[in-house]
């Protein structure tokens, strides 16, 4: 596959703010770890804008790592990039020779499913064309989005609506993929989105948007196991740091922000008694957040590049080592 199949169209999502927020631990140099290195959009970025950095590119998506190795080809002796998800943070680092504890001065975590992902049709991400239903981001492993739909049980499939993709009509739908699977398995996209126009009541379809939004999430989450990585990687990035290194999260839906305004939130509140006035040694505060609350795309950006419209970003800095 051509990178200038994908570089036009890929535009990396608030990346300036990123800048502002990063930059200042990347000035003198050090290592950054974009742990969802994608197309390679935003790493370019950084290396060409600080030329003393090493970068750490991680992706599960090999044909993204092949991509993502052209883009930066340029850079090849500042880069290690890795075949791993992003809580493999650690065995990432420790491969590239930075196997020591707090010695990261900055890390991009930019969530979801890549534009590449979602451009390839093959890859079955996108509920509006058809195509076999995989929605694996590693596609060398594991079960796909059709397997989940073949094979739960009733109770399970409505399960993962639900929690991942937020459904009302969960239970009705999963009834309707039993009913269907039984006649015939699922393979295309096509096969599912025409069942969940039929599941779902009109009324619903005409004001909640696309009626496959949210089923094709919570398949997509369920296939990657991506809020089970996320829990770990969040936490195992914040080790990474060093003091004065900074971490951006970018997330796209609900579920993914929760994860990460805990993480952050717990790593970021003292563990000091409330009623003493004085802070315990070593009971402080790991990070400060950096940014207020979380942050959205502007209307310029979200005109520019419509995929940062969900979006919200949380970021912050570790202002004491680990306890």
């Amino acid at each position: 596959m051509d990178l200038a199949d994908h570089t036009p169209r890929h535009v990396p999502v608030l990346l300036q703010r990123a800048d502002e927020i990063l930059g200042p631990a990347l000035r003198s140099g050090g290592v950054m770890v974009d742990a969802t290195l994608g197309l390679g959009g935003h790493s370019e970025y950084f290396l060409r804008t600080y030329p003393e950095i090493h970068l750490v590119g991680l992706d599960r998506d090999t044909e993204a790592l092949q991509l993502a190795a052209a883009r930066l080809a340029p850079f090849e002796d500042r880069i290690t990039l890795v075949h791993t998800r992003y809580d493999g943070i650690a065995a990432a680092l420790a491969q590239a020779g930075f196997a020591e504890t707090g010695s990261v001065r900055a890390i991009l975590m930019d969530l979801g499913v890549s534009s590449m992902q979602l451009d390839e049709a093959d890859r079955g991400f996108a509920y509006s064309v058809d195509a076999p239903l995989d929605m694996r981001m590693d596609p060398t492993t594991g079960p796909t989005a059709a397997d989940v739909l073949n094979t739960y049980s009733h109770g399970d499939l409505a399960r993962v609506l639900k929690t991942y993709g937020e459904e009302r009509f969960a239970g009705r739908i999963a009834s309707e993929v039993l009913r269907r699977r039984a006649q015939r398995p699922f393979t295309t996209s096509a096969e599912l989105v025409e069942l969940l126009y039929a599941a779902i009541p009109a009324a619903t379809r005409r004001t909640g948007g696309h009626p496959a939004k949210r089923t094709f999430q919570a398949l997509r989450i369920e296939v990657n196991r991506e809020l089970e990585s996320l829990e770990a990687a969040v936490p195992a990035a914040l080790d990474a740091l060093a003091v004065g290194g900074r971490i951006v999260v970018m997330s796209y839906q609900s579920l993914e922000d929760k994860v990460v305004k805990h993480v952050l939130a717990e790593r970021s509140t003292s563990r000091t008694p409330m009623d003493l006035p004085v802070e315990l040694p070593g009971m402080g505060p790991e990070f400060t957040i950096l940014t207020r609350g979380a942050e959205k795309a502007t209307a310029a950006e979200i005109e520019d590049n419509p995929r940062a419209a969900p979006v919200r970003m949380r970021a912050a800095e570790r202002i004491q080592a680990s306890r």
